[in-house]
This record gives structure tokens, C-alpha cells and sequence, in this order.
């Protein structure tokens, strides 16, 4: 008898005891500004964290309208990370009326930006050496969320920025493949500066780093005259915007529309763009093979 009650006093022990352990190995609540983020979280936080993005696949953050759910997913939230350097002009005004306390991180803290004048290019993590930053940012936000959780995410964390440099030495091959004077891409709007720095790319575009506006006619007409001067011929569309400015370019000028690139978000999933690195070698592919043809003309 003793021997049973003694039993049962474990038992009622342990059943106290696996909800307490269960509701503190909660997995974070974090919310992404952006796919590309999302992503980039996920392979850092690996079971630490659940993340969600406010913006999806082939969505366009420049022009995005939160809504009462993206708030109220907000303020459920245990972590807030988004780009920062002026990409999102709505979050001020969602964390405000979403009632968030929560910190909100910035995953390009630490980046020089590009500029032209006084306008900053938000569009840092086309730079592989960037997207450096990105995951140290959010490693140390999520160790600070989650310190119980720190080796994992360590781990983790030094396992994609490793990915990310194997990728950084591929793209550098693969453009070196090519003469430095005809690295020249056209491109619906101007998001791969920081690509093209890395990489001694030259890209034109009719429209500057937002797409809150359509290109206007002068940009066009600017962008077919610069084809024309460097003959370039390495075209592309971006999966968040509209084509018909890219294929008047075409038209003008002789040049083919080389595919789609990825700029702002990721693809859905199995089309080959679904995370960061799949985004980054599909572009840096899509580029090469379209300026190598064009170098072996």
C-alpha cells in the first residue's frame, strides 16, 4: 500500500511538473517584416522560434497595407525583427497601434549603407557580406530572447554564415568568368546595388530603389539610351514588379528579357527562389549565364 501511494504521489509530481517544463520550452513568437527575413531567421532559430512574416512570397514590402491581424500577430509577439534603414515605412505605425512592448531589432544595425545624395539604398542583403550582419543581429537578439536556447542558436548561427561565404566564393567565381566592361544588367527597379558592388555589376534601372510608383516615361527613355550607348543586353524582370517597362526596353533597343529575377521577396515554395541562399544563387546563375552569352557574342 505504501508502495502504491508513494506511486501515486510521483505520478501526480510528474503531471504537475510536464506542463510547467512544456510551457517553458515555448518556441519564441517572432515576426518577420519580410519573407527574406523570415527565412533567414528560421535557419537561425532553428525549434527556438516560430516565425512569421507580415509580407510573403513575391510581395512587394515597399507598398505593403498591414491589417488588424498583422497587428494583432504583433502584439502576440515575443521579437520583432525588420530590415530598417528606411525599407519599411509602415512598421512605426503598426508596432504603435498593434499595443507592441517587445523590442524591435534591425537586422542591418551595424551596415554602412549605400547612398546616392541623401537617399539610402535599404536593399542591403543583396550584399552577401551583409547578410553577415543580418544573422549576427539576429543570433544575439535571439540569445537574448531565449538564453537557455543559446548553444543551439550559436550553432546554428555560425552553420549558415559558413553557407552563406561558400556561396559568397561561388558568385565571385562565376562573375569573374566575365569582362569587367560587360557586367551591365537592366532591371525593373534599382535593388541590386549592393550585388553589383560586390561583384563589379553594373545595373540599370527606370525606376530608383522604391516601386511605390511606376517608371515614368523620362526613365525609360533614360534607361533604352544608356542600353543602346553600352550595348547592354542582359535584361530582367523582378518577380514584385510589373514587366511592361522591361519588355518596352526590349522592344527599343533589340535586347531579350533574360528571366526573372528576385528581388524583394522570396518565391513560393518549389519555385526556386524559397529561401535566401536558393534567392541568392538563382540570381547570381541567372546573371552569369545571361552575361556570359552576351560576352561570347
Amino acid at each position: 500500500m505504501r508502495r502504491l501511494v508513494s506511486l501515486a504521489i510521483v505520478c501526480a509530481l510528474l503531471g504537475l511538473a510536464l506542463p510547467l517544463r512544456a510551457e517553458t520550452a515555448r518556441p519564441l513568437q517572432v515576426v518577420a517584416s519580410f519573407s527574406i527575413l523570415a527565412d533567414m531567421l528560421r535557419e537561425v532559430a532553428g525549434d527556438a522560434a516560430q516565425v512569421h512574416s507580415l509580407v510573403g512570397a513575391n510581395a512587394d514590402a515597399h507598398v505593403f497595407e498591414p491589417t488588424p491581424a498583422d497587428a494583432q500577430r504583433l502584439a502576440r509577439a515575443d521579437l520583432v525583427v525588420v530590415n530598417g534603414l528606411h525599407f519599411e515605412g509602415w512598421i512605426d505605425r503598426l508596432v504603435r497601434s498593434s499595443g507592441y512592448r517587445g523590442p524591435v531589432i534591425e537586422a542591418t544595425r551595424g551596415i554602412e549603407p549605400r547612398r546616392v545624395g541623401r537617399a539610402v539604398d535599404p536593399h542591403a542583403w543583396q550584399s552577401l557580406a551583409h547578410a553577415q550582419r543580418y544573422v549576427e543581429n539576429m543570433r544575439a537578439a535571439l540569445v537574448a530572447a531565449a538564453p537557455s536556447q543559446a548553444a543551439a542558436i550559436n550553432a546554428r548561427a555560425a552553420a549558415y554564415r559558413e553557407r552563406i561565404a561558400a556561396l559568397d566564393a561561388s558568385a565571385r567565381a562565376a562573375f569573374e568568368a566575365v569582362p569587367r566592361d560587360q557586367r551591365r544588367v537592366v532591371t525593373t527597379h534599382d535593388a541590386f546595388g549592393y550585388l553589383g558592388d560586390a561583384y563589379g555589376i553594373t545595373f540599370i534601372s527606370p525606376r530608383s530603389w522604391n516601386t511605390d510608383s511606376e517608371a515614368s516615361a523620362a526613365g525609360v527613355a533614360s534607361v533604352i539610351r544608356q542600353v543602346r550607348l553600352h550595348q547592354a543586353r542582359a535584361l530582367f524582370v523582378e518577380n514584385i514588379t510589373d514587366r511592361r517597362s522591361i519588355e518596352r526596353i526590349a522592344q527599343e533597343t533589340g535586347a531579350r528579357v533574360g528571366g526573372t529575377l528576385y528581388s524583394d521577396a522570396l518565391s513560393p515554395p518549389a519555385a526556386g527562389a524559397d529561401t535566401y541562399l536558393r534567392l541568392y544563387a538563382h540570381n547570381v546563375k541567372s546573371i552569369a549565364v545571361a552575361l556570359q552569352a552576351v560576352a561570347a557574342r
